[in-house]
C-alpha cells in the first residue's frame, strides 16, 4: 500500500492511454534490491539511476551519468518515485507527455546497502536517503563496487552527488557511458528502438 501511495506523483504526470509506461502496482517487491540505470534522450540525454526501495524504485537523474573514476562527482538529481516494473521498461514516450522521448536499460542488477553492514552504522536505505548519506554496492553488468549517494544543500537545494568508491571496480580509465552504449536487456540503441518504434507505429493499422 505504502508504494501504491508513492507512486501518486509519478501517476499523476502522466497518460497511460498514450504512454508506453507501466503505471506500476502489479508486482512485489524483490527478495534481493534491483538498481537500474535507463539512458533517456528526452530534452537533453540523461541518464536515471534507479533504486529498489519500500516497493518502488528511488530515482535521480544524473545529466552525465555515472563514473567509474573516484575522483569525477557526478550531479545527481532527485526525481519522482518510480513503480518496480519500470525497471524493465525500453521504448518511446511520445511527444507531449511527460519526458518525452527514447528509454533503454543501459544497466541493471541488484545492489546492498553498505551503511546497513556497518558496525556501529545499520541504517536502513530510508535511514540512509533521509540523512543524504547513500552507500551502495552495485552487481550490475557494466558497473561494479561501490557508490555513494551524497545529498549536498539543505532546505530548497535538492542536488545529491554521485560518486564511484575506491575499490577493486574503480578505473579512471573507462568510459562505460561512451563505450558501452547499448541497452543490457536487448542489445539496442536508443536510435535502433526509435526507429523500431516509428516502424512499428507505421504498421498498425
Amino acid at each position: 500500500m505504502a508504494g501504491r501511495r508513492q507512486l501518486k506523483r509519478y501517476r499523476e504526470k502522466r497518460d497511460f492511454r498514450r504512454s508506453p509506461e507501466p503505471s506500476g502496482g502489479g508486482r512485489e517487491p524483490s527478495g534481493q534490491p534491483i538498481f537500474v540505470i535507463q539512458k533517456h534522450a528526452a530534452r537533453t540525454l540523461h541518464y536515471d539511476f534507479r533504486l529498489e526501495v519500500g516497493g518502488v524504485l528511488k530515482s535521480w537523474a544524473v545529466p552525465k551519468g555515472p563514473s567509474t573514476d573516484p575522483r569525477q562527482r557526478r550531479l545527481a538529481v532527485p526525481t519522482e518515485d518510480h513503480p518496480i516494473e519500470y525497471a524493465e521498461f525500453e521504448g518511446v514516450i511520445p511527444d507531449g507527455e511527460y519526458g518525452a522521448g527514447t528509454v533503454l536499460v543501459w544497466d541493471a542488477g541488484t545492489y546492498r546497502n553498505l551503511r546497513a553492514e556497518k558496525e556501529g552504522d545499520g541504517a536502513s536505505m530510508e535511514q540512509a536517503i533521509e540523512q543524504g548519506m547513500v552507500e551502495i554496492w552495485l552487481d550490475g553488468k557494466k558497473l561494479r563496487g561501490g557508490y555513494a549517494l551524497v545529498r549536498t544543500g539543505g532546505g530548497d537545494d535538492r542536488r545529491w552527488l554521485l560518486v564511484k568508491m575506491k575499490d577493486e571496480w574503480a578505473d579512471a580509465r573507462r568510459r562505460p557511458t561512451s563505450t558501452e552504449p547499448e541497452s543490457v536487456l536487448t542489445g539496442r540503441t536508443l536510435e535502433q528502438i526509435a526507429r523500431e518504434e516509428v516502424a512499428g507505429s507505421s504498421e498498425d493499422p
